[in-house]
């Protein structure tokens, strides 16, 4: 039957594609690293150094999936191969749809593992910490802000990361002045650290009486979460901190019983928070860290020697020309502008159907034609 013969061949255009991948991703390497590395874990003494046993066990825990995620498309590649081609033999009609839905996941699954091959900076299987800040305009700009939050917690959970609050600062009215959370699961920082700028959104504001349309900026920031094996010195003279009781209407947000922290950079004036863990002192450790990763995130990109080396306008820097606008009025339509890449179901991309931007960032980043589109 033709349905089931276009289906055939469409799997059959993936196979080459399938087998190209396996060499990508280095499946040949991943198995004789996870062979040598299981030999280490299974000799005497390999808990004796607790910390390094537990850096060997959660390396090989990562290759283990990877490989077992590419026997899967293998496998269901001939799966849904073999059911093609029996519903066929049968002109059984009631199996169009699986087949279907089958081939379509192969399609995904062979995209997504693609997309990760792209994910080769020295970060990019680190966890991400996501900063929200509102731009000028009051309530508008927090609640677009407070949209950009959700926009991107949706998209955390539709694709089986997790995410922890670190900070929230409720609007005046309405939305958020800022937020951060942190983005926890391999490649998170990959994924996301093309998300970074300012987003534009454009609508008829539901705070405007006259019905009017309006212009909001808000900004992101991605950074990834550094772990202990990179120094990041901070003299402890350079940082102000401030203790302040968690309140407001972000109780449903935060852990009011806690005693927020805010660290002010004095030299470059950045300045971070954190009131969801149980203690100040842990409060203190994660804003510190929040501070090293975007202390850290600056002086990568700007190629310096030394923490000292920044300035105090480059802590503006996610401040740029917008990367992204959001048009809900006269038409809907979600463009990036150093991509081209643009979808016009806007409420899809407001509850985190991102992946179509993001695939082309990080495409278009590889293939170096990233520019910016009007």
């Amino acid at each position: 039957m033709l349905q089931f013969e276009e289906l055939r061949l469409a799997l059959e255009t993936l196979w080459p594609q399938i087998e190209e991948l396996a060499e990508s991703i280095g499946l040949k390497q991943m198995e004789k690293e996870l062979e040598e590395l299981d030999m280490r874990a299974a000799a005497p003494g390999f808990w004796d150094n607790m910390e390094n046993a537990q850096k060997v066990t959660q390396r090989a825990a990562n290759l283990k999936d990877k490989i077992e995620r590419y026997y899967r498309l293998v496998n269901n590649h001939n799966d849904t191969l073999t059911l093609i081609e029996l519903a066929n033999e049968e002109e059984d009609l009631s199996l169009l749809e699986e087949c279907q839905n089958g081939v379509e996941d192969i399609k995904a699954d062979v995209e997504a593992q693609r997309l990760s091959t792209l994910l080769t900076g020295e970060y990019d299987n680190k966890n991400a910490i996501l900063t929200f800040h509102a731009g000028s305009g009051g309530t508008e700009a927090q609640d677009w802000a407070e949209m950009l939050y959700r926009m991107y917690t949706h998209w955390v959970e539709k694709h089986g990361f997790t995410y922890k609050l670190l900070d929230y600062q409720d609007g005046d009215e309405a939305g958020l002045k800022s937020a951060s959370i942190q983005v926890n699961g391999e490649n998170a920082y990959g994924y996301l650290k093309g998300e970074a700028g300012v987003h534009r959104l454009v609508r008829v504001s539901p705070f405007d009486a006259a019905g009017r349309r309006h212009t909001s900026f808000s900004a992101l920031e991605v950074v990834p979460e550094l772990d202990d094996s990179i120094e990041i010195e901070i003299r402890p003279e350079d940082v102000k901190m401030d203790v302040f009781r968690s309140s407001g209407a972000g109780g449903q947000h935060i852990n009011k019983t806690s005693s927020a922290v805010r660290l002010t950079h004095i030299p470059t004036g950045i300045v971070v928070a954190c009131q969801t863990e149980r203690s100040q002192f842990q409060n203190r450790d994660t804003a510190m860290n929040m501070l090293k990763a975007k202390l850290f995130k600056i002086k990568e990109q700007e190629h310096l020697d030394r923490i000292e080396d920044i300035k105090g306008a480059q802590a503006q820097i996610a401040w740029g020309s917008q990367i992204r606008s959001y048009v809900f009025m006269p038409y809907t339509l979600a463009k990036d502008h150093r991509t081209g890449y643009e979808m016009g179901n806007i409420n899809a991309v407001m509850d985190g159907e991102l992946d179509g931007f993001i695939n082309a960032y990080l495409t278009a980043a590889a293939n170096g034609t990233l520019g910016y589109k009007e």
